[in-house]
């Protein structure tokens, strides 16, 4: 006999795997600039700034792997390759929008009560 949570314990793990990958620094920084429009790669690794050609690799293909980024290939010498977000990748921007927001207004308030409790604890 099954438990009778269970279907809220595989709802917490679907809820999980997927905030861990949207919610990782380089993706909410990627979705981000995709939201102002289709972007080469090496548009977005100089516009995201600090990313490694690795990581954003790595990233990107996270992104076009749930749906959120489509990427196009354009038979040209050297090849051209764009992504743009996808509709689902659209929505996202809406809470990415909002938490990068948030972060912005509240960035001294962060950095303020980091340094309070690192005076704490120093003793």
């Amino acid at each position: 006999m099954k438990p009778r949570h269970l279907h809220l314990t595989e709802d917490c793990r679907a809820v999980s795997d997927i905030l861990q990958h949207v919610g990782d620094k380089w993706t909410v920084l990627v979705v981000g600039k995709l939201g102002g429009g289709t972007m080469r790669f090496t548009e977005l690794r100089s516009a995201v700034g600090g990313i490694s050609q690795k990581m954003l690799t790595s990233t990107l293909r996270g992104l076009e792997r749930d749906g959120f980024v489509t990427r196009t290939v354009h038979p040209t010498v050297p090849p051209r390759v764009d992504y743009e977000l996808t509709q689902l990748g659209r929505e996202l921007l809406e809470p990415v929008n909002a938490l990068g927001e948030w972060a912005r207004l509240n960035v001294t308030r962060v950095h303020d009560a980091r340094i309070r409790f690192d005076a704490r604890c120093k003793d």
